[in-house]
């Protein structure tokens, strides 16, 4: 049986040398990085990858030209620190789409001590519309699949001027709570997204919800994105199929192997960050998820790694049978 393999990954900043502060200082250091990436994901053998801090279309383009075959490549438009969600896709991509719009009666949340508001998701989300399989449904269609790449506020906080540390801890406690907040709106805005996108159809639409969320499985704002509780994989309501089921997303954390189950190292902590969700269609044809390759230890300042090779995050991928 064919397998399908479909993930995410946080690329760390890839930019071209000198497009950005957040770039590789020069071209040495951005080649030794694109060489990394390109190993990890040569030795995934990803089918498509939802990828995240693309600083650059044009660095992506570099670094879809370094994998064996043909590979395409969409992104979304690029936030204030000029980063942006992508896909990398070994498979044809047959449509695409952006979207940012917070859930309708929601209002701006405030972002920052001046009082300065967000109304829309920071990092637009980005849809990509692939052939899931060649064989055809039953009124003669062929069979699709739903990616949406995505990125969600970042718990490393940043505070006026630049800095990564704060002045005191009032300061902290209160940048804390504006990501929070920035978060969980962000959290909203994809969900009414997938809402819409899902249609009341999960059974049939095969949708799948990966990225950074910037926290881990539990955690209320990812609890967001899965729609209905009550139905998530190692609950007792697991196997009892209901209504919610047509809405629903299920995370796929529980079915990485425990030791495994990281995609980020803060300060010597494991953490899993980021994410595959799916919709009820796709559920009953996961075979393997798995979260792999190096992972530093970072801390709260992303200047001291600028011409590290590689990523901070490790790549969560779910493999599927055809």
């Amino acid at each position: 049986m064919a397998r399908l393999r479909i993930g995410t990954w946080n690329l760390e900043n890839l930019f071209r040398p000198g497009t950005d502060a957040g770039a590789p200082t020069d071209r040495t250091a951005y080649d030794a990085k694109l060489a990394a990436l390109a190993a990890t994901i040569t030795a995934l053998q990803p089918h498509v990858l939802a990828v995240q801090e693309v600083g650059d279309p044009a660095a992506l383009d570099d670094l879809a030209a370094l994998l064996p075959g043909t590979w395409h490549t969409a992104t979304a438009p690029p936030d204030e620190r000029h980063i942006r969600c992508g896909v990398l896709s070994r498979l044809r991509i047959l449509e695409t789409e952006q979207f940012s719009a917070f859930p309708a009666g929601l209002g701006p949340v405030q972002v920052n001590d001046a009082g300065k508001v967000l109304a829309a998701i920071g990092r637009p989300g980005l849809r990509v519309r692939v052939p899931w399989s060649t064989r055809l449904d039953a009124a003669g269609r062929g069979r699709l699949l739903d990616v949406v790449s995505v990125h969600l506020k970042s718990k490393l906080l940043s505070f006026p001027g630049g800095r990564f540390a704060p002045r005191d801890e009032d300061e902290r406690a209160r940048y804390a709570v504006y990501a929070l907040h920035r978060r969980a709106a962000e959290a909203a805005g994809v969900r009414a997204f997938t809402t819409t996108l899902l249609a009341n159809q999960g059974d049939r639409h095969r949708v799948l919800v990966a990225g950074d969320l910037n926290d881990e499985a539990a955690a209320a704002t990812t609890q967001i994105l899965l729609g209905p509780p009550g139905s998530e994989i190692g609950t007792d309501g697991f196997d009892r199929p209901d209504r919610g089921d047509l809405q629903r997303l299920w995370s796929l954390a529980e079915l990485i192997p425990e030791k495994e189950r990281y995609s980020r190292v803060y300060r010597t902590r494991h953490e899993l960050i980021d994410h595959v969700m799916v919709s009820r269609a796709l559920l009953d044809d996961v075979r393997t998820v798995s979260a792999g390759g190096p992972a530093p230890s970072i801390d709260d300042d992303p200047r001291d790694r600028v011409d590290e090779p590689g990523s901070d995050h490790r790549p969560v991928v779910a493999s599927f049978a055809v």
